[in-house]
């Protein structure tokens, strides 16, 4: 799989017995349907959510994003009450982050 970013090749990650795909250059985060929320505990978004956050933020300069696993164009979401966090979602396949928004994204929903 490429990345729906960058176009680098994601590279598969296990955390509590869940692969997730993570990308090999600007370290952005696939998720497929439901994983998010798994592994949403804050030890383990940090553990998984490894790359520069400067470099995730340039990243939402980009407008259009087809997931990797339909080509699709997914929707973004923009998040947090004063915080800004933007990250795509496919509706029948899953969700992708920028680094540091997963991170972000489980301190504020899931703790």
């Amino acid at each position: 799989m490429l990345c729906p970013k960058c176009d680098a090749k994601m590279e598969e990650v296990t955390c509590e017995d869940v692969v997730i795909d993570r990308c090999s250059a600007c370290k952005g985060i696939w998720f497929d349907s439901g994983e998010a929320e798994t592994l949403s505990k804050k030890w383990i978004a940090e553990f998984i959510d490894t790359g520069d956050t400067e470099v995730g933020r340039k990243l939402d300069a980009l407008d259009t994003i087809s997931c990797p696993r339909c080509g699709e164009t997914m929707r973004r979401f923009f998040d947090i009450d004063g915080i800004q966090l933007q990250f795509e979602k496919c509706d029948g396949h899953g969700q992708f982050f920028d680094a540091g928004e997963f991170t972000l994204w489980a301190e504020n929903h899931y703790l």
